[in-house]
């Protein structure tokens, strides 16, 4: 009898030990169960076109830059806002002087190329300065050629009368073509030192705020170093390309200038040619 009921007890506590933990077990999804099903409305109401099962993603915000170029001419003094107005003209006045030399420089080149196909393969002088037309620079050279075949006497020959005149007609187109190319070069080795200026007076500005508020914390003096460092890029941004537009139409000068002596110098052994 004690056997018998100790081994239904030995039972019963072997049972109660294995169905425990099942039961435990069991509850477990039952408990993650509401908090799962609490969990998916929220995120159904944080994103409701999201697809089923995927996380609701955090949306971008834009935040304007406080210390770009924008904000330095909303919030510059009159010192930094003249000097970005003075490197705006300089700048504007480069690629002004650029663009119309560059046409001007085509232009000539062109009209080269039609003197020494129309010029020199005309029957005389007269008919050679009317292929050319009235705009052609190479005309007034030829004209001014021309007169001097008809100056004489007094200390100078003709053939001097006729080499001063080409000499000065084609000084006088150089002078021409040249205008407006210093300005490229006065604002390729000033433009630097405007926005050094620039740079300056920002530093000022900083240690003037630091000086004010009594610490060198950033939102103090991150303003005024942003605007020395604009000032300065700035600065290189119109001197560079005023730099190599002077180098580039120095050059083209030089090409045109070459033709125009060439131009006076066959014209000056024709004219003394035929005199003969």
């Amino acid at each position: 009898m004690n056997a018998k009921t100790l081994t239904i007890a030995s039972a019963f506590v072997a049972f109660m030990m294995v169905a425990g933990p099942v039961s435990v077990s069991a509850q477990t999804p039952d408990a993650a169960a509401p908090a799962a099903t609490e969990q998916a409305p929220a995120e159904a109401a944080a994103d409701p076109n999201a697809p089923a099962g995927e996380a609701p993603s955090a949306e971008t915000a834009t935040v304007e830059n406080p210390y770009g170029l924008g904000a330095l001419v909303r919030e510059g003094d009159f010192v930094s806002r003249g000097v970005l107005i003075l490197l705006v003209i300089m700048s504007l006045g480069t690629w002004y002087i650029f663009v119309t030399k560059f046409v001007e420089q085509a232009r000539l080149l062109s009209q080269a190329k039609a003197t020494e196909k129309k010029f020199w393969t005309a029957g005389n002088l007269e008919e050679g300065i009317d292929k050319l037309g009235k705009n052609n620079v190479f005309r007034n050279v030829a004209e001014r050629g021309q007169q001097a075949m008809a100056r004489q006497g007094g200390m100078l020959t003709q053939a001097d009368w006729v080499q001063m005149s080409l000499n000065r007609a084609v000084e006088e187109e150089n002078s021409r073509l040249a205008g407006g190319i210093s300005f490229l070069a006065s604002v390729g080795s000033t433009a630097p030192f405007v926005g050094l200026f620039g740079t300056v007076w920002g530093i000022l500005n900083a240690l003037t705020a630091i000086g004010i508020a009594g610490q060198a914390s950033i939102d103090k003096v991150a303003g005024p170093v942003g605007e020395a460092l604009i000032m300065t890029a700035l600065g290189l941004i119109v001197a560079v390309p005023a730099v190599l537009c002077y180098n580039f139409l120095v050059r083209r000068n030089k090409v045109i200038s070459e033709k125009f002596r060439s131009f006076a110098n066959d014209l000056q052994t024709y004219l003394l040619s035929s005199k003969r």
